[in-house]
């Protein structure tokens, strides 16, 4: 018998159509605010989604804004991957996940189960203000969200020579006014753990020191170019520059005003090896199983680099 939890789910779930999945070198990027979910019968039904072990995971964080932040994230991963299945309705509990050894999580399809599934990789970010999920097709994707206001207790360039590269550390120092320079820290640490999420490796595998990530103004005969065109986002890997300079694409926006956003993608396999061309997003403001308003486009969503301008 299918619980009232259950029934509400089904119910909710068919309001919602199916997604197109993301082209070459687009990202489709979705993110939910927890302070604008309060309905307790919602927030159940997100519960009844996970998996027990998600569950667990969830009820074990300390406080209810931790718990409803975790919960929050697993069930936008759910609902949203549920989605692309074009050629079938699919249960968001149903879907499988496993991680890799660095602790990323992926996409564990079941191959018995149905025509081969599409190639959907994803990644999650999250402050207490704001969660998002990027999704991506054929193509490995990183995303990190930092709030504008982020706090940082330590000084700027103490922390700056503690965990980036000396280039990171020259750029910072050359800014004088401390409102621009600690607004700058936090696009290149946005951008930083975007790249190493993106790698699969994480922080610890990957050290900020490792690579350094330049911002480039577009210029066309020594003048900044028009709107349509905004700053190239470029890494520069110290181990192994060859590969990670040429198989990755950077982009940088704000969000809502009040968060950066940075994603790196692979580059699609099929285009010319070191061909780069800007990241295509689609962005949506969503909740889940209720509603989404898609926000690329409009003053919500603002370039700052490496994105093709709507």
């Amino acid at each position: 018998m299918i619980s009232c939890t259950q029934r509400n789910f089904y119910v909710a779930s068919s309001i919602l159509p199916p997604l197109q999945l993301p082209s070459p070198m687009e990202t489709h990027f979705w993110y939910v605010i927890p302070d604008q979910v309060k309905s307790v019968s919602l927030l159940n039904q997100y519960m009844e989604i996970l998996s027990s072990v998600e569950r667990e995971n969830v009820l074990s964080m300390p406080g209810d804004h931790l718990q409803k932040r975790a919960l929050l994230a697993r069930t936008l991963v759910r609902t949203t991957i549920a989605r692309y299945q074009i050629n079938c309705h699919v249960d968001p509990r149903s879907l499988k996940f496993r991680s890799n050894i660095h602790g990323k999580p992926e996409l564990e399809w079941q191959r018995d189960s149905g025509p081969c599934p599409p190639p959907l990789h994803f990644n999650i970010s999250h402050t207490s203000s704001l969660i998002a999920c990027g999704v991506t097709t054929n193509s490995q994707i990183g995303i990190d969200i930092e709030e504008k206001q982020r706090n940082i207790k330590s000084n700027i360039l103490a922390f700056a020579r503690r965990y980036f590269s000396l280039h990171e550390v020259e750029y910072l120092s050359a800014i004088s006014d401390s409102e621009v320079q600690r607004q700058e820290f936090i696009k290149l640490w946005t951008l930083k753990e975007a790249y190493v999420k993106a790698l699969g490796k994480g922080f610890s595998a990957a050290p900020f020191r490792t690579f350094t990530v330049h911002i480039k103004t577009a210029t066309k005969g020594g003048s900044i170019l028009a709107d349509d065109v905004d700053h190239e986002i470029i890494v520069e890997s110290f181990d192994d520059p060859k590969n990670h300079t040429s198989s990755w694409q950077l982009a940088l926006l704000e969000l809502d005003a009040s968060h950066y956003a940075a994603i790196c993608m692979e580059i699609d396999k099929g285009r010319e090896v070191g061909m780069k061309v800007p990241i295509r997003l689609s962005a949506w403001k969503t909740i889940p199983l209720v509603e989404d308003r898609r926000v690329s486009g409009t003053e919500v969503v603002v370039p700052i680099g490496g994105l093709i301008k709507h």
